[in-house]
């Protein structure tokens, strides 16, 4: 019978080992997060909270002075003038484009290719060329001898393609409209592109040099200061023989005799004052 037991209590342990449900372990597989992709809303921006300075990303990022701004409009000006009489964008357009997308010709692709707007090569380059980092790892860019070979493209560019037709109907001094055109037609996809170079034609009055080279008479703007109106100062009352004066509510002995242009003492020896104390209505002379 002890056999019999032991038989079955056997059986029965191994049964409840064989039920017994298996547990599995999960393990956490924390995946890289993807780096953000570069956008050309990142490639273009402007610092505007410094007013001496820009900083500016463009085909790489650099913070410039405004110095050096104005240093690179001198530079380039003419350039940009030309090229508004010989294919019709506007001076300021240029200009502001090259500052905003050159970093004011300190950016990489400025220094190292002479490249102020980061012109790629497009299958019907045949020159030199500069690989550098933007939307794709190391894509191929314009290279060229001059910096003013990149301004005759950028002309071109905008003069070739059909897409960019509308500008060339709009007023040669309209910068604003220019601007604007300039995103609607899909040069850039940031949408504060226009707002961009509207900020840096106006804070470096580029407009001036479309006003040259179309022979119109340039005003510049002139900053409103507020005018505060100042009361001149109350002349004196003369005084005649036997002027009196009644006191009024909030005068005093001090600001009648300044009224008057006498003094307190003179007052109060004439009116037999013991004190500089008066009242509402009370008649004083003034002698």
């Amino acid at each position: 019978m002890n056999k019999i037991f032991y038989l079955i209590l056997s059986i029965t342990l191994f049964g409840c080992g064989a039920s017994k449900p298996k547990i599995q372990t999960t393990k956490t597989v924390h995946a890289h997060k993807p780096k953000k992709k570069i956008t050309p809303e990142d490639k273009i921006i402007i610092d505007e909270t410094e007013k001496s300075s820009e900083e500016l990303v463009a085909t790489s990022k650099v913070k410039v002075t405004a110095a050096v701004v104005a240093a690179y409009i001198n530079d380039f000006k003419t350039v940009a003038k030309d090229n508004m009489i010989r294919h019709g964008i506007p001076a300021s357009i240029t200009l502001a484009q090259g500052i905003l997308e050159s970093g004011a010709g300190t950016g990489r692709l400025a220094t190292i290719a002479n490249n102020h707007f980061g012109i790629k090569c497009h299958k019907e380059w045949k020159g030199e060329n500069v690989s550098h980092d933007d939307d794709a790892p190391q894509e191929c860019f314009r290279k060229y001898v001059h910096p003013q070979e990149s301004f005759r493209d950028h002309s071109l560019f905008l003069t070739s393609r059909p897409w960019y037709a509308p500008l060339f109907k709009l007023p040669k001094n309209d910068y604003k409209a220019w601007a604007y055109g300039l995103k609607k037609a899909g040069y850039a996809t940031d949408p504060k592109y226009p707002n961009k170079l509207i900020s840096l034609i106006e804070r470096y009055q580029l407009q001036k040099y479309d006003a040259e080279v179309l022979g119109i008479a340039f005003e510049e703007p002139t900053q409103t200061i507020a005018k505060t109106e100042v009361k001149p100062l109350e002349k004196p009352k003369e005084i005649t023989a036997d002027a009196t004066h009644t006191v009024a509510q909030g005068e005093t002995l001090y600001s009648i005799s300044k009224k008057y242009n006498t003094t307190v003492d003179q007052l109060k020896a004439i009116n037999n004052l013991a004190d500089n104390a008066i009242s509402i209505g009370q008649t004083l002379i003034i002698r």
